[in-house]
C-alpha cells in the first residue's frame, strides 16, 4: 500500500508553529534581531584576519548584551529571567549565523556563568552574575586539560589550601595540566572558573571550581598563550592557561558541593567523593545541550543553502531538450532529503530535551538527573554527528560553488567540525548512555572508567539486564506483516527501533559477562558493540519525539507532510542500518529491498515540498546571501 498523496502546496508557516513549539515567542525575539542586526557571518569574507574577527564578535557579543536574553538562564535575584529553558534556545537560535558568536555567547553566558551560578553559592551570586550577565565581566571555563580531556576527574590542575594564609595556591604541576583550548582566555577574559584537584591538610578531595583572575594589575604567575589560527571559529580567542603558585582567597572556592574551612577543615553534602563530582558536572549539561541545538541550527542553515541550490541549477538535459533542475534527480535527492528529514527529527528531540532540562527540579531523584545526562550527552553526539555528515553532503550538493567561501558551506564545515569532540568526545558519550542502560537498576555509581564500568556490570547486574531483555518475544509483525501494509506504519517503526535497541542491549551484557577474568580487556574488546547499544537507544528516543510532535500539530496539511518526513527519517535509518537487520532476522531480503524502494517514493514525494521544508526553518535571510543563490 502506498503512502497517501501530499497537498500540492504547504503553508511554511505552519510548519514553522510547530518547530517554534513551547519557545515560539522568543524564538521570534531572537530572529527579529539577528534579521536587524548586522550579524552578518564575517566567513564569506577570506581576507578578515583573526584579530578583526575576534573584535567583531565581541563588538556582536556586546549587542546581545544590551537585550535581557543573556539572562534567561540567571536567578531573577540577580537580574536574570529564571527561564532556563529560553536560554538554552537562544543560544541554539545563535547557530543559524557566524558560530564564533554562540561559541563565545556560550562561553561567556553558559559555562562561565552557568558555572558561577550552578557551583557557587550566594557570596558568589552577589559578587559575580549581574556583571557577568551584563558584560561588564569576561570570563573563561577552564576545564580541559593538554593530557585530560574528557577524563575530567583525573586532571592534574592543583589547588592546595594554606591555613595560614587562608588561601588556596592554584599550580599547574607539568605540562600535561596546561589548561588548553580555554574560550575567551586569549583576548579578552579577565576572570576564570579553574577546575583542580582541591587538596587541603595533605588530602585530595577531587575535582572542585575556582574563581581565578587571569588578567589585571595585580595578578602575577598566570601565563597565557594565545592557541592562534585554528580550522574554524576563528572569532573565538582560544588560549591556554598555566598557573604557577597562583593565590587565591579562600573564598574563591565555587563552595556549593564543597567548602573548606578557615583551618582546612573539609566538608561536603555529598559524602562521596565520586558522587560528588558526578553532580557538579551534571550540573553542567546546559553547555552540551546548548552544542547540540547550535549544530542542528548550522545543519538546518546548510540544508536550506543546498536545497535552494538544487532548485537552480541545471545540469544535463532531458530527451525533449530542456536541462534538468539537479534536485529533481534521485540520486540528488537521496543525498539532501532523508539529511533533512533526520533534521526535522533531532529537531524535536532536542526540543523535548531542552523542556526536560527546563522543568526538572534541583531535588529531582538522582535517577531522572542521571536519565537527564544520558539524553542530553547521546543527543548531543547524533547531533553533532549528523551536522559533520550533513554539511559534507550539501557541500557536495552544491559541486564547486559550495567549495568557495562567498557561498557560506566551507565556513559551515570549518566551524562545525569541533563541535563532535568538544563539550565531551562523542565516542566518550556515546559510551555514557550505554552504560546509563545498563545501569539503570543501581541506585548510586562511583566511576564513569572502562575498567569500573567492566566490572561493576560482571559482578552485579548482568543477569538482571539479560532477563529482561531476552524475556521480550520478539514482535511477530517485525518480519512476519505484508510489506504493503507495514513499511508505512509507524507502529512498525517504533517497534523495530525498540527491538533493535533492546537486542543491542542484550547483546553487550552478555558479552560483559565474562569480564570478572579480565575487566579492562573484555570492555575494551565490546566497545564497538557499547557504542552500538548507546546509538539504537537514541535512534529509538528521537523517533518517539518526532512521533509526539506530529501529535502535537494542529494543521492537517502540516501534519500530514510531517508524518511523510517521519516516514523517511525511519525508513532511511532502517534502510542505513539494513545489515544488522538482516543479520538478526528483522528484515527479509525482500522486505529491506522493499525499504529501499519506499526511501526512494518518500524521496519523490517530498521533492515538491523541500524548499518548503527548509524555509519552514525561517533562517534570516542575511545567513542565507550567498552568491551562488543570486540571479
Amino acid at each position: 500500500m502506498d503512502a497517501p498523496g501530499l497537498p500540492a502546496k504547504i503553508d511554511p508557516d505552519a510548519l514553522t508553529t510547530v518547530l517554534d513549539g513551547r519557545w515560539a515567542g522568543l524564538r521570534r525575539a531572537v530572529r527579529e534581531q539577528m534579521a536587524a542586526e548586522d550579524f552578518k557571518d564575517p566567513a564569506s569574507d577570506p581576507a578578515l584576519d583573526i584579530e578583526a574577527h575576534r573584535a567583531q564578535v565581541l563588538e556582536w557579543l556586546r549587542k546581545l548584551a544590551e537585550t535581557d536574553r543573556p539572562g534567561l538562564g540567571f536567578d531573577p535575584a540577580h537580574g536574570g529571567g529564571g527561564d532556563v529553558g529560553g536560554s538554552v534556545m537562544s543560544f541554539e537560535m545563535l547557530g543559524f549565523g557566524d558560530l564564533s558568536l554562540m561559541v563565545k555567547a556560550g562561553v561567556q553566558w553558559g559555562l562561565f556563568g552557568g558555572a558561577v551560578q550552578l557551583l557557587g553559592t550566594e557570596r558568589h551570586h552577589e559578587r559575580y552574575l549581574r556583571k557577568i550577565k551584563d558584560l561588564e565581566l569576561l570570563g573563561c571555563f577552564a576545564m580541559t586539560e593538554h593530557g585530560h580531556g574528557s577524563d575530567v576527574q583525573h586532571l592534574r590542575t592543583t589547588a592546595t589550601y594554606d591555613p595560614a594564609t587562608r588561601e588556596f595556591v592554584v599550580h599547574t604541576p607539568d605540562r600535561g595540566a596546561t589548561k588548553e583550548y580555554i574560550g575567551n582566555a586569549a583576548r579578552d577574559g579577565e576572570l576564570a572558573v579553574v577546575f583542580a584537584q582541591l587538596i587541603t591538610g595533605g588530602e585530595s578531595r577531587g575535582v572542585h571550581a575556582f574563581v581565578v583572575p587571569i588578567r589585571g594589575e595585580d595578578v602575577s604567575g598566570v601565563e597565557i598563550e594565545d592557541c592562534g589560527r585554528k580550522a574554524g571559529l576563528n572569532g573565538v580567542d582560544n588560549g591556554r592557561l598555566t598557573f604557577t603558585q597562583v593565590r587565591v582567597p579562600r573564598e574563591a572556592l565555587l563552595n556549593r558541593f564543597g567548602d573548606v574551612a578557615e583551618d582546612g577543615t573539609y566538608t561536603s553534602p555529598i559524602e562521596s567523593d565520586g558522587r560528588r563530582f558526578f553532580t557538579m558536572l551534571g550540573t553542567l549539561i546546559r553547555g552540551r545541550v546548548s552544542v547540540a541545538g547550535s549544530a542542528g541550527s548550522a545543519t538546518k542553515r546548510a540544508l536550506a543553502l543546498a536545497v535552494r541550490y538544487g532548485e537552480r541549477r541545471r545540469q544535463f538535459a532531458r530527451p525533449d531538450g530542456d536541462e534538468v533542475v539537479i534536485l529533481d534527480y534521485r540520486a540528488h535527492q537521496r543525498k539532501l532529503l532523508p539529511a533533512l528529514a533526520t533534521s526535522y527529527a533531532l529537531h524535536f528531540a532536542q526540543e523535548a530535551l531542552v523542556s526536560t532540562l527546563n522543568d526538572i527540579a534541583e531535588d529531582a531523584p538522582e535517577e531522572e538527573q542521571r536519565e537527564l545526562e544520558s539524553r542530553a550527552a547521546g543527543i548531543k553526539a547524533v547531533s553533532t554527528w549528523h551536522a559533520t555528515a550533513t554539511i559534507q553532503a550539501a557541500r557536495e550538493a552544491c559541486g564547486g560553488s559550495g567549495y568557495l567561501s562567498e557561498n557560506l558551506l566551507a565556513g559551515l564545515k570549518a566551524d562545525t567540525d569541533v563541535f563532535t569532540t568538544f563539550e565531551g568526545d562523542n565516542t566518550v558519550l556515546l559510551q555514557l548512555v550505554a552504560k546509563g542502560l545498563l545501569t539503570s537498576y543501581k541506585d548510586h555509581f562511583e566511576d564513569l572508567s572502562p575498567l569500573a564500568t567492566a566490572r561493576f556490570v560482571a559482578e552485579q547486574f548482568v543477569e538482571a539486564v539479560i532477563e529482561r531483555t531476552s524475556a521480550r518475544k520478539v514482535v511477530e509483525r517485525l518480519t512476519d506483516a505484508d510489506d504493503s501494509d507495514v513499511l508505512y506504519s509507524r507502529e512498525w517503526h517504533l517497534k523495530l527501533f525498540e527491538d533493535r535497541e533492546e537486542h543491542v542491549l542484550g547483546g553487550v551484557a552478555q558479552r560483559l559477562r565474562k569480564a570478572a577474568s579480565d575487566p579492562f580487556g573484555v570492555f575494551n574488546d565490546a566497545q564497538d558493540h557499547v557504542l552500538r547499544a548507546g546509538r539504537a537507544h537514541v535512534d529509538r528516543v528521537v523517533l518517539e519525539a518526532f512521533v509526539g510532535a506530529i501529535e502535537r500539530c494542529a494543521d492537517a496539511e502540516a501534519r500530514e507532510l510531517l508524518e511523510r518526513v517521519c516516514d523517511l527519517y525511519a525508513l532511511a535509518n532502517i534502510e542505513a542500518d539494513r545489515g544488522w537487520f538482516l543479520e538478526h532476522g528483522r528484515l527479509t531480503s525482500g522486505r529491506s529491498k522493499a525499504v529501499t524502494a519506499a526511501v526512494n517514493a518518500l524521496c519523490a514525494e517530498l521533492r515538491p515540498h523541500a524548499r518548503t521544508l527548509v524555509d519552514a526553518f525561517a533562517i534570516p535571510e542575511q545567513y542565507l546571501a550567498a552568491p551562488m543563490l543570486q540571479d
